[in-house]
C-alpha cells in the first residue's frame, strides 16, 4: 500500500489531513471538550477551597473532597485523552504532535498521585500534602496552557487551510 504524502508526513502544522479528517469524527474529541472544562471548573473552586483552608485552616473535609474530585477527573480526561491519541495519531500516548503535553501531564498525574498516596497512607502531613497539590495544581496550570496553545495552533492551521 503507498501512502500519499498528506498521509505520510506531518505538515509543519498539527495534523496531517487523515489525522485532522480522524478527530472530527472520532467521539472521543467531544468527551475531551467536555472533560477539559469540567476538570478546569473543578480546579478552580478546589484552589479557592485550599487557599481558604490555607488562610483560615477552615474546611479541610471540603478541600479534601474537592481535590479527589479533581484527581478522579484528571485520571479519566488522561485515560480518554490516551484513546483520543490513538484514535487520532495511531499511538497511546506521546505522539509528536503532544509528545511535552503527555510529558508535562505525567508530572501533574504523579504530584496528585503522591497527594492521593499521602492522604491514604496518612503518611504525610497536612500541611505538607496541601504544597504538595499546589505543586500539582502550578504543573496543571502549565499543563492546561500547553494544551490551550495546541487549540490555537490546530485553529490557525485549519485557518490556512481553508
Amino acid at each position: 500500500m503507498t501512502m500519499t504524502a498528506s498521509q505520510n508526513l506531518q505538515p509543519s502544522g498539527l495534523y496531517t489531513q487523515d489525522q485532522r479528517s480522524r478527530r472530527d469524527r472520532t467521539v472521543w474529541t467531544t468527551v475531551q471538550g467536555i472533560l477539559a472544562p469540567l476538570q478546569f471548573l473543578v480546579f478552580l473552586v478546589s484552589l479557592v477551597l485550599v487557599i481558604r483552608y490555607m488562610v483560615t485552616g477552615l474546611g479541610y473535609e471540603i478541600m479534601t473532597l474537592s481535590i479527589i474530585a479533581k484527581t478522579l477527573l484528571l485520571y479519566l480526561i488522561m485515560i480518554t485523552g490516551a484513546i483520543w491519541e490513538k484514535v487520532v495519531f495511531g499511538q497511546w500516548l506521546f505522539a509528536p504532535a503532544f509528545f511535552w503535553e503527555d510529558v508535562v501531564s505525567f508530572g501533574v498525574i504523579a504530584l496528585h498521585s503522591l497527594y492521593l498516596y499521602g492522604l491514604i497512607q496518612g503518611a504525610i502531613p497536612a500541611d505538607t500534602l496541601v504544597l504538595i497539590i499546589l505543586a500539582a495544581y502550578a504543573t496543571y496550570v502549565v499543563n492546561a496552557g500547553q494544551f490551550l496553545w495546541k487549540l490555537r495552533a490546530a485553529r490557525l492551521q485549519m485557518e490556512a487551510a481553508s
